[in-house]
């Protein structure tokens, strides 16, 4: 029995052991593969994540900050005019940070002020000294040129004098901060300045503009907009920003956890923005400029004789390349110097807020006078029997005897519109309707026909023909704010019914359009039906002169009509008009006069179309002189003066008549002293 008891003692005991061992087995495998799978995950680390997480740890360790570049010139066709152009500059800028038209922080805004001047006067140029008005005016306390939170610029051109005393006292001036920055200047001969447009603070329209919400959400720094650069809102400076601006440089700065630096910083160059050519000519811009200031001085004076023009407060033009559509001169007048940008006060905005936008593209009231799109009048008629012809009503050769009115409406309430002047014309032809600007012709032979012809639908039938022509719908320039215009003819009930709708609409007294689509419009004419997009800019270059960008021509486009219809118009557009009497050139034109009522007093808006030659067109011009009465006496006067101007600078002929000056580089190059 003792036995039995030891063999069972030894077995447990063995039982024992070997169990220890499996567990003791167990203990070393898992150690092993955990130290395998740490292993693994080490090489992981330092062989495929390594070159990751060490950029990460670089910018961990590194500031960036973003360096704004200097922005692209805007040239003329010829490329010898910078119509603007930038430099580099150190400014002072100031944001606020209370609101000081209170009373209580009067006395620390004064202390600021005086601060500050005291510095303009002892490092500053002797010559830009400013006053203590003149630098609270800066500030716009009361926020009636800026936000309240948009810093302001107090002064521009900094001394390095000046530049050193504020960074060294920086915590001696609230608010107040030094910033490298991008200036922009702009011709002082006034330029186009509506089609150039303008720059305002980014800060300003980062939450106004679509195309600067988007650039606001930018986060990187070689791509970030900096608060304080200025962008393009308007013109040739906002439609092409993104040439225009360039790319930001980066001072890049090693620090450590405390955002200390500990190191050299790198710094990397913006890149200047590409340079613009515009298809404008300086010569031709300014030409047409004077053309109008003086022509609205004459019409505005008594030796004019024309009471009725003596409210004659602005004018528009728009000369047009007929075989690529580029725009050699834009003119809205008056305008403005747009260098007043640089330092607006609410002063200098009420001055000039009435010449901003172009009115040559969109429509722009003055209070108590006609806006910049008028009634086409007249110029509508080459048109309208252009409508007639292939829509069969009319043919080259029908006959009408014009008793000087025609008349419609219901028996007994019949309307009737007469001729200028009531003038009978007799027995016309398509050709001779266009050449006395016969509205009778007009109403009976195409606009009640068409009406008979397609009954309510007319209107539309009108319309479509209007929009194939650039009448109604935007010109395709690319200029921000474009006018479509307005096809007045469509609302029927305005114009007492689709009868009396098309009767207007066919001599010009049922649709608003602008200036530019006038330009097309009569392009297309010149064209036989090519309807081509007006080019603003020619091309794009960087820096160095190579082309980033060239433009061609644009069809937006093609009316198919037969030749001889084409034909017929064409021999029609030429209305008797005193100041093309010796013009050298066979040219295609057509004036025009819409009345148009003004709070409460009707007016006459003069209009006029042409291009030259006639068999070879070169040019086509639009002019509106609203409040100018007949077209003929106020806008081809303008227009004679155009064409003038073109024949010296480029020949209508092909040979320019004004010898040719070689003095000066076209290639739009920064290093070309005739650019700077």
């Amino acid at each position: 029995m003792k036995k039995s008891g030891i063999d069972e003692s030894s077995k447990r005991e063995l039982r024992n052991q070997r169990q220890f061992s499996i567990r003791l087995n167990v203990f070393f495998f898992a150690t092993f593969m955990v130290f395998t799978v740490l292993i693994v995950r080490l090489a992981i680390l330092q062989f495929v994540e390594g070159p990751t997480l060490r950029e990460k740890e670089a910018s961990i360790s590194t500031k960036s900050t973003p360096i704004p570049p200097i922005r692209g010139n805007i040239l003329d066709a010829s490329g010898k005019a910078r119509i603007a152009y930038s430099t580099s500059s150190q400014s002072l800028y100031f944001t606020m940070t209370k609101n000081y038209t209170l009373p209580q922080n009067k006395a620390e805004l004064y202390e600021i002020v005086g601060k500050l001047k005291n510095v303009f006067n002892k490092y500053g140029d002797p010559n830009e000294k400013m006053t203590a008005d003149q630098i609270i005016k800066a500030m716009d306390i009361e926020s009636k040129v800026q936000f309240g939170y948009t810093p302001r610029r107090i002064k521009k051109n900094l001394t390095n004098a000046e530049i050193a005393h504020f960074l060294e006292h920086k915590d001696e001036f609230k608010g107040i901060e030094v910033v490298e920055e991008s200036v922009r200047h702009y011709d002082t001969d006034q330029v186009a300045t509506q089609t150039v447009g303008y720059l305002r603070q980014f800060s300003g329209v980062s939450t106004t503009m679509d195309h600067y919400i988007n650039k606001a959400r930018v986060t990187e720094p070689d791509e970030k907009y900096l608060s304080t650069e200025y962008v393009g809102v308007d013109g040739i400076e906002y439609a092409y920003q993104d040439d225009l601006r360039g790319k930001n440089g980066l001072k890049t700065t090693p620090v450590n956890a405390l955002n200390r630096p500990i190191g050299r910083s790198e710094l990397t160059a913006p890149k200047k923005g590409n340079n613009v050519w515009l298809t404008i000519d300086k010569n031709m811009q300014m030409v047409t400029q004077k053309a109008i200031t003086d022509q609205l001085s004459y019409l505005q004076s008594y030796r004019s004789g024309k009471a009725y023009a003596r409210n004659a407060q602005t004018g528009y033009a728009v000369a047009m390349d007929v075989q690529t559509g580029g725009v050699i001169a834009m003119a809205s007048m008056p305008d403005y110097d747009t260098n007043v940008w640089e330092n607006m006060t609410a002063d200098k905005y009420k001055e000039i807020q009435n010449h901003i936008a172009n009115g040559t593209i969109k429509e722009v009231y003055r209070e108590g006078h006609a806006s910049s799109m008028v009634l086409l009048g007249s110029v509508i008629k080459p048109l309208t029997v252009l409508i007639g012809l292939n829509e069969g009503v009319i043919t080259p050769y029908s006959h009408y005897q014009d008793i000087g009115y025609a008349e419609f409406g219901k028996e007994g309430h019949e309307t009737r519109i007469r001729n200028s002047g009531s003038h009978p014309y007799g027995d016309l032809t398509p050709e001779e309707a266009i050449h006395h600007s016969s509205n009778t012709f007009m109403i009976d032979k195409v606009g009640l026909p068409l009406y008979r012809k397609y009954g309510a639908d007319s209107v539309n039938v009108w319309d479509k023909y209007m929009k194939e022509f650039g009448l109604g719908v935007s010109t395709k320039s690319g200029l921000p704010g474009e006018s479509a215009g307005s096809g007045e003819y469509l609302n029927t009930k305005a114009a007492g019914s689709t009868q009396a709708a098309m009767a207007f609409a066919s001599f010009g007294q049922q649709g608003k359009y602008t200036t530019l689509q006038l330009a097309q419009y009569v392009t297309t004419i010149a064209n036989k039906g090519k309807r081509l997009k007006p080019q603003l800019v020619s091309k794009i270059t960087d820096s160095e002169g190579n082309v980033v960008k060239q433009f061609k021509p644009q069809v937006v486009n093609t009316i198919n009509f037969p030749e001889q219809y084409w034909d017929t118009v064409i021999k029609g557009m030429r209305t008797d008009v005193p100041a093309f009497k010796d013009f050298p050139y066979p040219i295609a034109r057509k004036t025009g006069t819409s009345e148009q009522s003004i709070y409460g007093h009707t007016v006459d808006n003069g209009v006029f179309i042409a291009f030259a030659p006639r068999d070879n067109p070169k040019l086509a011009v639009a002019v509106v002189i609203p409040e100018g009465g007949f077209g003929a006496q106020s806008a081809a006067p303008v227009a004679r003066k155009i064409f003038d101007a073109y024949d010296q600078e480029f020949g209508l002929d092909g040979v320019p008549k004004k010898p040719a000056d070689s003095s000066a580089s076209t290639d739009g190059t920064d290093s070309t002293s005739t650019n700077q």
